[in-house]
């Protein structure tokens, strides 16, 4: 079932400029900013500017020149971060049972430290 986008969510009044953010890239189709509650030393949202849910909505309707921008300034964020060399997570929750908080895809960009493992074995 795909889920409706909610264009009130606090995503999309960022990306209109009601709420502000601590920018640290911005493009034509993707804004990159600090969380304001960081899990980490290095905690960047990255979100794309159209009106996408989750990751699979996307991939699957988002134009070429929207995928493209998101990729690259994912990897620039990294860079101008400076995850590279230790590493880096890239997160996103979908969906109920993936805990997403916000209807508006985005990424987490967590670094600056040991991350621990993601999920504990079943």
């Amino acid at each position: 079932m795909t889920r409706r986008y909610d264009d009130q969510n606090i995503f999309a009044k960022i990306i209109r400029g009601e709420i502000p953010n601590s920018t640290v890239i911005e493009t034509e189709h993707t804004l990159a900013f600090r969380d304001i509650q960081p899990q980490a030393p290095v905690h960047v949202l990255i979100i794309p500017k159209g009106p996408y849910v989750d990751h699979a909505d996307f991939a699957a309707n988002a134009s070429e020149a929207e995928l493209v921008d998101f990729a690259r300034v994912t990897a620039q964020v990294c860079e101008a971060e400076g995850v590279i060399s230790d590493g880096f997570r890239a997160i996103s929750n979908a969906g109920v049972h993936g805990v997403q908080e916000v209807p508006h895809y985005h990424l987490h960009i967590l670094g600056g430290r040991a991350l621990g493992r993601m999920l504990a074995r079943a």
